[in-house]
């Protein structure tokens, strides 16, 4: 689509009063132009060149912009002016002011970058001056230069203040007659690169390719009178001078038409650097000169002088000397001198000579430290000495000298930077056994700035609270306690998260291992070839060094000068350990398991196999195992994980979306490790999404029983649909069980509400909230209308930490539907609930959610945390790993995943009680037929309880012989037939029960009469 018209203009503040001084007075317009309503402008400084198609398709470049050009001999004022533009018809006109202060020298070009269609269309241009606010045509249109920001009123203005005129295409407005069109290939350039202006836009003007200009091009000096001669310094571009001893720098400038009379700095202060007294030229043509002086105070650095000469014509001219104010042969400049108390070095790019004890060693270098320090706890007296590649032949304890350049370091990511010594020409040690005494910080309480490079202790105890980068990097990140995930423990956007947010931010540091690449072998494990999070480590020694962390960014490490020694404070456990209950419900997210691979083979040893995504199909769509080895790896870890938790029912996540045959495979592989048929897969539901993963749900058939088939939820906001199955345990208790994926965090693609809202609940948020309104409004009425039972547990990876909207709109007081959160209930109290560990922060993206009437038979309900506190490097992963890292493998189920399981134990009440002792039972004997097999007997049931059975009453018979059955059975109850005596039986009232049996062998008719009250 083309740019609308719109209008615009340019205006000087000082109106008539510059007129009256310009050099070429305004020429009266011709009574035919004037009749015509054609006029007539003449000026110094005229529209030379302007393109309006800026951004339109097939546009050459991205935005519109209108050239000035001053024609005349001398500079001129142009600060307030404005460009004013109207379409080709138009009254309106809009207006883009010229800045303050803004001049354009004789000759010389102001290029004016205006609005822009589309942004994404064609190329920038390098502008004097960029303003919004005008939108041109790219074809036909009308542009004024106006000396005042007064806004021109009509199709045809006049007035004074209107310096210059261009109509363009079928503008009803210009100088004698419009100039051609312009296009999207095409701007309209003034004749003689601006110089010529006839009064007649057609004929000064042509339709050219864009070759706009700007206050850098050179000069074009149209032929008006003498051109006045410039100012021309003398300054040597590049001057030293010694630290500590001060100097001078001679200076000078001429004009062969004018006299040179004065000087200044332009350039930023520096403190101890100014300008000597100016010596004026003597007349015109003579040189005038000045000093830069520099006082012996003036700290070694470089610094960039701007010397800008006046002369008494008006004009100036300026020149840079590049002063180096180095180090003198012999000279040491203490560490905590050159460290400084400000963000970067005094010292930043000075060669210079410094002194300090050695106090580690690491891979690109080594760091020392001024054995007596400053005393002064804003400046570090330590600092790294970076060697690349080169020896170090340096120990521990040696006082060494050091030449080289001080450099601020920042690494990839990182917001600050680091004061190091690098570019070293020599190290030469002076003594050797000395030792520096550590520094006792506390991380909470230290600005690791002010201690960087130096020696340091923590006496109190750090605790881990990241290892992912443990066999990559040799990192682990510690802080003071676990930190917890804002959002995980207060509402987004509350007061409290983001002072949470603040406190975790300046709780870190990283354990690195003196390497800067992957370590041969992964340090810091224990006897069980593990470092959790939560392990803690106290009065850890060593330098704070600060770079690129192996997890993204960069931040401050410990370089340890001691072994560190990990107290085991978050232990592994076999299994979890949950409060007693009838029933186990569980969560797993099993990370891609999938039985197809990428290297494109599958479980079955084909090849050519690929994963469906939406509507494709390729090895490409395939997550999880490479191939058929890390698969048996990780495989194994998650069926030890599941045999562990041996929960009755399992909700799945991120399993193949094929169909049922990578849950079906699972189960055939768990049953495998029971030695026995414990699991069955419940069959997928209609719609299983358009995702390559899916949830799914396995259960032990021998506790409970499917009811009804497996129901989804395939509503358009849902890219992974929930899954839903009821359940009935062997006590008769009805469940529904919702298993549920929602969106990721990750930004991929997200746009509008969608994007990060930076209030800690990251990307796609508005699609989780809209995925949970869906869940509470729509399928969990639904669940609940086809099971006819109003307990539902909502379990799986919601994306979402315990606080974050989602979870709050589901556990929100006024819902009909409304659901509790069991890790809060029953995990918060003990400690923070985590399922999860990012970034350094733990939280719970896997929830357990109850309905009220589900959660009062809730018994307990806990994270089982075998895979977010555990290394990443024990993994069943074998790219990226050497082949000490993938030697620690095992089948043991710790870090199956990346999410912990979420384990729920239920007391769920009974649809039916044994009411035997509460009653009074009396039987006939049975009457067997001579020449039958059938056999009929009487019961009698009377309610002596005192209080009435309101429920069905069930007369179960326990125990028959071989080979008899009851044949007028109502129905069966774990194995046993029994018979429905009455809809209910009041206090004191009697039911009697008809027996008969088919008793082929006729034998002799015992049983154990059971009653039982409820529904079966």
């Amino acid at each position: 689509m083309q740019k609308d018209n719109k209008k615009f203009l340019l205006v000087n503040t000082l109106g008539v009063h510059f007129f009256m001084n310009k050099r070429i007075p305004l020429r009266a317009t011709a009574l035919a132009a004037l009749l015509a309503c054609q006029p007539a402008f003449a000026a110094d400084v005229v529209i030379s060149q302007m393109y309006g198609a800026g951004g339109n398709n097939g546009a050459t470049l991205r935005y519109d912009y209108v050239e000035l050009f001053n024609r005349g001999s001398a500079a001129v004022a142009v600060g307030g002016w404005t460009i004013q533009y109207a379409s080709a018809s138009g009254t309106s006109w809009g207006r883009a002011e010229l800045p303050a202060g803004t001049s354009i020298d004789a000759g010389k070009y102001f290029l004016v970058k205006l609005a822009s269609n589309n942004t994404a269309v064609g190329a920038d241009l390098a502008a004097d001056f960029f303003s919004n606010s005008i939108n041109m045509s790219g074809a036909s249109g009308k542009v004024a230069l106006v000396n005042n920001n007064t806004p021109l009123t009509g199709a045809q203005p006049s007035g004074a203040s209107i310096q210059d005129v261009v109509g363009y295409g079928s503008a009803n407005f210009s100088e004698t007659a419009a100039a051609p069109a312009m296009s999207a290939t095409t701007s309209l350039l003034r004749a003689d690169n601006g110089c010529t202006d006839t009064n007649n836009n057609s004929a000064d003007f042509t339709a050219v390719a864009p070759q706009f200009r700007s206050a850098a091009s050179p000069a074009n000096m149209c032929n008006n009178g003498p051109v006045p001669q410039p100012i021309v310094p003398v300054c040597p571009a590049s001057a030293k001078l010694t630290f500590g001893a001060g100097g001078s720098i001679a200076l000078s400038a001429s004009d062969a038409d004018g006299i040179v009379n004065g000087a200044l700095i332009t350039s930023t202060a520096v403190a101890g650097l100014s300008l000597g007294s100016v010596t004026p030229a003597q007349g015109i043509g003579g040189s005038a000169s000045v000093s830069l002086v520099a006082s012996p105070s003036v700290a070694a650095g470089t610094y960039p002088v701007a010397v800008k000469f006046t002369n008494d014509q008006g004009q100036d001219a300026s020149c840079t000397v590049s002063l180096t104010v180095e180090m003198g042969a012999g000279s040491v400049v203490p560490v905590p001198q050159i460290q400084g108390s400000g963000a970067t070095s005094p010292f930043n790019g000075v060669k210079l000579s410094t002194e300090g004890v050695v106090t580690a060693k690491v891979g690109s270098g080594f760091f020392i430290q001024d054995a007596a320090g400053d005393g002064d706890p804003n400046t570090s007296d330590g600092m790294f000495v970076y060697m690349g590649a080169a020896p170090v032949t340096v120990a521990v304890g040696d006082l060494v000298r050091v030449s080289g350049t001080v450099t601020e370091y920042k690494p990839s990511g990182a917001t600050r930077s680091y004061t190091e010594l690098s570019t070293v020409t020599s190290v030469v040690t002076q003594s050797t056994g000395n030792s520096v005494t550590p520094v006792n910080i506390d991380l909470l309480g230290t600005s690791l700035a002010n201690v960087e490079g130096m020696l340091v202790r923590f006496p109190g105890a750090l605790t881990v609270n990241a290892t992912d980068s443990l066999g990559s990097r040799g990192e682990l990140t510690l802080s003071v306690g676990r930190r917890e995930i804002p959002t995980n423990r207060y509402p987004a956007r509350s007061a409290d998260a983001v002072a949470l947010a603040a406190q975790n931010a300046a709780n870190m540091i990283t354990l690195d291992d003196g390497l800067f690449v992957t370590p041969a072998s992964v340090p810091y494990l224990d006897q069980d070839g593990t470092v959790r999070t939560g392990y803690t480590v106290s009065g850890l020694t060593g330098v704070v060094d600060f770079g690129a962390l192996g997890s993204g960014g960069a931040g401050f490490k410990l370089q340890p000068t001691e072994a560190p020694i990990f107290s085991r404070d978050n232990p592994r456990t076999a299994a979890p350990e949950v409060a007693a209950g009838n029933l186990k419900v569980a969560s797993a997210n099993v990370l891609n398991f999938f039985t197809t691979f990428m290297d494109g083979t599958d479980v079955l040893g084909q090849t050519g196999q690929g994963c469906t995504l939406g509507t494709g199909t390729s090895k490409a769509n395939c997550r999880g195992a490479d191939n058929m080895t890390e698969f048996v790896r990780q495989r194994d870890k998650i069926v030890a994980e599941l045999k562990a938790v041996d929960a009755d029912v399992v909700g799945l996540m991120e399993i193949q979306n094929n169909g049922d045959y990578a849950t079906s495979y699972l189960v055939d592989s768990l049953n495998a490790a029971y030695g026995k048929a414990e699991y069955a897969y419940v069959p997928k539901p209609a719609a299983t999404g358009t995702d390559a993963i899916r949830v799914a749900m396995i259960y032990k058939p021998a506790k409970v029983a499917l009811v009804g088939g497996a129901l989804s939820d395939a509503a358009a906001v849902n890219d992974r649909p929930p899954m839903a199955q009821t359940f009935k345990a062997n006590n008769g208790a009805k469940f529904s069980v919702i298993v549920n994926h929602l969106k990721s965090k990750r930004c991929n693609g997200a746009t509008g509400a969608n994007t990060d809202q930076g209030d800690g609940q990251s990307c796609y948020n508005a699609d989780r909230v809209a995925q949970a309104q869906q869940l509470a409004d729509t399928f969990v009425p639904q669940v609940v209308a086809a099971a006819g039972d109003p307990d539902v547990l909502l379990i799986g990876d919601f994306n979402s930490y315990g606080m974050e909207d989602p979870i709050m709109l589901l556990t929100a007081a006024d819902r009909q539907f409304r659901f509790e959160n069991q890790l809060e209930r029953f995990v918060r109290p003990n400690g923070m609930p985590h399922s999860y560990v990012f970034g350094g922060e733990s939280g719970y993206l896997d929830h357990a959610l109850a309905s009220v009437a589900m959660s009062s038979q809730v018994a307990g309900a806990m994270e089982w945390n075998i895979n977010a506190d555990e290394p990443e490097v024990l993994d069943y992963n074998l790219d990226g790993k050497n082949a000490a890292a993938q030697s620690l493998y095992n089948a043991l189920p710790y870090r199956a995943s990346d999410h912990d399981p979420v384990v729920v134990s239920l007391n769920l009440a009974p649809s039916y009680v044994d009411v035997t002792a509460s009653v009074q039972i009396q039987r006939s004997g049975v009457v067997q037929g001579r020449f039958s097999s059938v056999g009929t007997a009487t019961a009698w049931i009377t309610n002596t309880s005192g209080a009435d059975l309101a429920a069905p009453v069930h007369y179960v018979l326990q125990g028959l012989p071989a080979n008899v059955t009851l044949a007028n059975a109502s129905g069966y109850v774990n194995g046993m037939p029994y018979i429905t005596a009455a809809p209910s039986l009041a206090a004191g009232a009697q039911a009697s029960v008809q027996l008969q049996f088919n008793n082929p062998g006729r034998v002799a008719i015992n049983y154990t009469p059971k009653v039982y009250n409820g529904s079966f």
